[in-house]
């Protein structure tokens, strides 16, 4: 076998056929953290150095744990010498989902098909480095079919950069992780962004809503909300209004309580527009002070939370009756629960259990998650893979995922468990049209595909 050859990850036959209708379906990347104004400015990056090791916190996080220097890393370090740096751990990293993103983006963008290490590097730097002299940000979007970016935005973001660019819709995500217990700052930040001044609680949820009216103008079709644990107190409007008056002082019950208010009043926000929320927990953010205070948040120093209570979730969905709850995909970083969670999917109409998501997304993490959904929910309900990136080398996950995918469906066709013409639809449905039917909520994504019949 050839060193990461096309039937890598692909173990039978029956897989690598699935796999010849998937690598082909055009992706819907309905959550990432990519940069809308490199796309609208096309912009042309011409050093991989740049592309990899500019804002990529898995790379980072990596290479801190081979004991490179965080001048290296995060630091004044020219993008050569980082790209060289991270050629050095490269032979480490068996078995990490970063040594398959990497090899495959080398053959998938660059056509360079050798192990990238110290005694490669040199020539793999400049190899990449000429091709990237003639491509730009939509020519990486185009070679990997991108039809939907699904950004990730502060309600006080002016989305000025969101629109179709060539073939790529690209949509905001309403974020509005900031204000569940905002200091000062954030809520002029909303104010201004809402044209009015926010001194109660009732003010600032009048402003989200306004903003939210806006993102679906701009083509927005989902939410996400990151946080540790579900909120456990269930308070009411009189008692919000005092906490968030309050919010200077609360201790963590309280803030988990106010929390839990503002979280359900959006919630069924987003069912009244027709929206889904995606809702990710079981992680702890920035847990070294000392290099937060250097390196700033999203820079690798999160990590995973513990296991969330399963009847935590349960009491939270049925604190919202059936008709007032939007779709919800719910994202655990500690995977533990998930079979639980996956069972609650069955008892609250229109829950799901999404992608593995994070430190999940590997080899084994990925099959889990498809296990499960198999076993405890229902698999050809998944809306797939999520870049949840910052790069635009990042859509070698969705290669990633898909191969993972369907080999566990080819596994099945060949001990004769499963139909095969039913694996290529449920194949198709997963990698492809149930991400759709969440874009079509999009007036952005709509339109780009009513220009493409035309």
């Amino acid at each position: 076998m050839r060193f990461f050859d096309d039937t890598v990850l692909l173990y039978s036959r029956a897989a690598e056929k699935l796999y010849d209708d998937a690598k082909e379906y055009p992706i819907i990347d309905y959550h990432c953290h990519l940069d809308p104004r490199a796309i609208a400015e096309n912009d042309r990056i011409t050093d991989i150095g740049r592309l990899w090791l500019q804002a990529d916190h898995y790379k980072w996080r990596a290479m801190r744990l081979c004991g490179v220097d965080e001048y290296y890393i995060t630091g004044e370090a020219p993008y050569k010498v980082k790209f060289m740096k991270y050629a050095e751990i490269m032979p480490m990293l068996c078995g990490n989902p970063l040594y398959y993103f990497t090899h495959f983006e080398l053959k998938q963008i660059f056509g360079i098909t050798e192990p990238l290490c110290s005694e490669s590097a040199e020539k793999i730097y400049e190899k990449a480095n000429g091709r990237l002299l003639s491509l730009t940000v939509a020519d990486l979007l185009e070679k990997y079919k991108v039809s939907l970016v699904a950004t990730t935005d502060d309600p006080a973001d002016s989305l000025k950069y969101h629109g179709i660019y060539g073939k790529t819709a690209v949509t905001p995500t309403f974020r509005p992780d900031r204000y569940y217990c905002p200091d000062e700052d954030t809520l002029t930040e909303l104010g201004k962004a809402a044209g009015f001044e926010i001194k109660t609680l009732p003010d600032m949820l009048k402003a989200l809503t306004e903003r939210l009216d806006f993102f679906i103008s701009k083509g927005c079709f989902m939410s996400d909300h990151g946080f540790e644990h579900f909120p456990t107190e269930f308070i009411s409007e009189d008692e919000a209004n005092a906490l968030f008056l309050q919010r200077k002082t609360l201790d963590e019950k309280q803030k988990s309580a106010l929390f839990g208010y503002i979280l359900r009043y959006l919630l069924k926000a987003y069912a009244e527009r027709g929206m889904t929320a995606q809702l990710h927990f079981s992680v702890r953010r920035n847990v070294n002070p000392e290099m937060f205070d250097k390196t700033g948040k999203d820079s690798g120093f999160d990590v995973t939370g513990s296991p969330e209570d399963p009847a935590d979730v349960e009491r939270f969905l049925s604190s919202i009756p059936d008709n007032e709850r939007p779709p919800i995909i719910l994202y655990a970083l500690n995977d533990v629960p998930v079979r639980a969670l996956a069972s609650i999917c069955g008892a609250f109409r229109g829950v799901r259990i999404g992608a593995a998501w994070w430190f999940n997304d590997t080899v084994s993490g990925i099959r889990r998650n498809l296990d499960i959904i198999s076993e405890y929910s229902v698999l050809g309900t998944s809306p797939g893979m999520l870049t949840d990136s910052r790069s635009f080398a990042g859509y070698s996950r969705f290669d990633f995922f898909r191969r993972i995918l369907c080999n566990y469906v080819g596994d099945l066709v060949t001990k004769g468990e499963y139909d095969e013409d039913a694996a290529k639809e449920l194949v198709y449905d997963i990698c492809f049209k149930n991400a759709e039917m969440l874009a079509k909520g999009s007036i952005t994504y709509r339109k780009l595909t009513e220009e493409k019949t035309v």
